[in-house]
């Protein structure tokens, strides 16, 4: 068994991500990709149902992976809220519906035999962050299928003990009754409205709006049939300046402002860092609009310098959740050796 190195795990809804973290170098090898046995290999399939497949197929590969690492600890990024001891409240993304909690630690920890560490997918992916903006607070936000938030402060994510806080895409920021659904089954949340899902979804409903300025559009040219039209097109467009592709994901991108305006000026925190495949595929284009709309809204006491200052990309890749698992992991035995120690 290595002392140096761990097993980790990023679970989102489409794919599993399973990897060894080495605690000298914090860099992740071996990163081995399955599809996630949820509800998107499953649609229909009872919660029950999806909850032990998801359990049985994560405990099965965690199991070998842990062999084949000789680590001595797992620790797990899982897309939902997550307990203080790592019970599964919900998953939106993975089993849909609510279903009743899911003890995934206690599962684990009982097949594997060595010690689990399980958390929410972005909590991991902070830890990733802390060192790069030292003690300054700041806000992770992921914009992909979906969209989360969580804020780091003065040492910890801020959460409580049953998981909640962080779920900003579960806002209602549409109250109207024909609002957009979100995976969880509510409507108008800002998930369902400015993820890269949702923009999809707002694309092609703008085409039957207006289908001739859609027509005449980058999108209409590549995709003329706007029920074809995909994200990898849509991001095309709106990385050419495509005025419609672009008044469409400024419509999105209206309701995360006025989100991060509300944390700002709730509790000041004034850096927010950018992740995820939909936000980080647009670039440095999603980081421009977002700050637009942020400068017209204004933030309280914040000069538009400050406001410019306020944005940032996370790094091009998708190994957050893995990378920061495995330094929270790390941090975690390195805080009890020391009060062992002490």
């Amino acid at each position: 068994m290595s002392e140096h190195a761990c097993t980790v795990v990023d679970l989102g809804g489409t794919t599993l991500r399973i990897a060894r973290y080495d605690a000298d170098t914090g860099a992740v090898t071996d990163i081995r990709r399955t599809p996630t046995d949820g509800m998107a290999r499953h649609p229909g399939a009872p919660v029950p149902e999806l909850q032990n497949r998801v359990a049985e197929q994560l405990a099965s590969l965690a199991a070998e992976a842990v062999r084949r690492h000789r680590s001595g600890a797992l620790a797990v990024a899982f897309a939902g809220p997550v307990t203080a001891d790592g019970r599964i409240v919900t998953a939106p993304t993975v089993w849909g519906a609510r279903g009743e909690p899911l003890p995934l630690r206690l599962l684990l920890e009982e097949r594997l035999g060595v010690p689990v560490v399980v958390v929410n997918d972005l909590t991991a992916a902070v830890w990733r962050y802390v060192d790069t903006h030292g003690d300054q607070a700041f806000c992770l936000i992921t914009v992909s299928s979906g969209i989360g938030t969580k804020i780091y402060r003065a040492g910890e994510v801020l959460l409580d003990p049953e998981g909640h806080g962080g779920e900003l895409g579960h806002w209602t920021c549409d109250p109207s009754p024909q609002a957009p659904l979100c995976d969880c089954g509510g409507r108008g949340h800002l998930g369902g409205i400015a993820s890269g899902r949702g923009t999809l979804a707002a694309a092609r409903r703008a085409a039957q709006a207006d289908p001739a300025g859609y027509a005449r559009s980058y999108l209409g040219l590549a995709a003329p049939d706007a029920e074809l039209l995909d994200n990898r097109v849509l991001v095309a467009a709106v990385r050419a300046a495509d005025t419609f592709a672009t008044a469409v994901l400024r419509e999105g991108i209206a309701h995360l402002a006025s989100a991060i305006n509300s944390v700002f000026t709730s509790i000041g925190v004034r850096r927010y860092v950018l992740m995820g495949g939909f936000a980080l595929a647009v670039g440095p284009r999603y980081a421009e609009l977002l700050t637009e709309e942020l400068e017209r809204l204004g933030c309280f006491g914040l000069s538009p310098q400050d406001i410019r200052r306020m944005i940032v990309l996370g790094e091009p890749d998708d190994d957050h959740g893995l990378i920061g698992a495995g330094r929270l992991l790390t941090a975690r035995a390195a805080a009890r050796q020391a009060v062992t120690v002490t």
